[in-house]
């Protein structure tokens, strides 16, 4: 009898990582209402969440070898089932990453929408807009703190400033930032690519101003990291 063959590629997803079979384009995304895209954005995140709570169960994570030393497969874990979460994992961030440009283009034709205190139509390149009542969401609580921002950093070109107190990080938020790691991924994994960021930052007398940003992670600004920024949690 001879030997079992080595399955080099068993840690490999089942499927390819590219785009996913159900994304979630502009066409569609406009026939959904903001509350729509949120509970859609909800959904993904309990399932990418549940998903991950799989792939600690068995010790590994999504670069974890599924093979012995020698090449061939783990007997201590259930390698299938870990190739089967790692497969839907892929097309579920694939698909919230499609999701979250559809949000920011519905906030970003909002707020361009709407007009000033002197009835002008607020300009579309405005890096940070007030967010208005009318849109139909339930501010998340702040998870983060901007603790410092550098002089001509990405952070300081979108408009973030120290003791901003961070909701929203594309689609990072309390309940799932993991003690912020959730914050690097996402960061690492927008590089040169626009993240929303909503902040609720002090205006003085106890009130405080309802903010978003538009903040673009990117090397070569002159200083250290993709953002320029200390954020600390909560």
């Amino acid at each position: 009898m001879g030997l079992p063959l080595r399955m080099d590629n068993i840690h490999a997803p089942t499927v390819p990582s590219g785009p996913s079979s159900n994304p979630i384009r502009n066409g569609n995304a406009k026939q959904l209402s903001f509350a729509e895209l949120q509970q859609k954005k909800d959904n993904i995140e309990n399932e990418l969440k549940a998903l991950g709570g799989v792939l600690d169960s068995h010790g590994v994570n999504m670069d974890t070898s599924l093979l012995t030393p020698d090449g061939f497969p783990r007997a201590d874990i259930d390698v299938a089932q870990i190739r089967t979460t790692r497969s839907r994992i892929i097309f579920l961030k694939n698909d919230y990453k499609d999701l979250m440009n559809s949000i920011e283009k519905f906030l970003h034709e909002h707020f361009a929408s709407l007009p000033d205190k002197d009835g002008h139509v607020v300009p579309t390149t405005n890096p940070a807009t007030m967010m208005g009542d009318t849109i139909p969401e339930t501010l998340e609580a702040p998870f983060a703190k901007v603790n410092s921002v550098v002089a001509d950093s990405p952070a300081a070109t979108a408009g973030l400033k120290a003791g901003d107190e961070i909701r929203n990080f594309g689609y990072v938020n309390k309940n799932n930032h993991d003690s912020l790691k959730r914050v690097a991924e996402c960061v690492q994994g927008n590089e040169g690519q626009r993240v929303l960021v909503k902040v609720s930052r002090p205006a003085g007398s106890g009130a405080r101003q309802e903010l978003q940003f538009y903040l673009t992670p990117r090397r070569n600004w002159g200083g250290r990291g993709l953002l320029g920024c200390h954020i600390l949690p909560l």
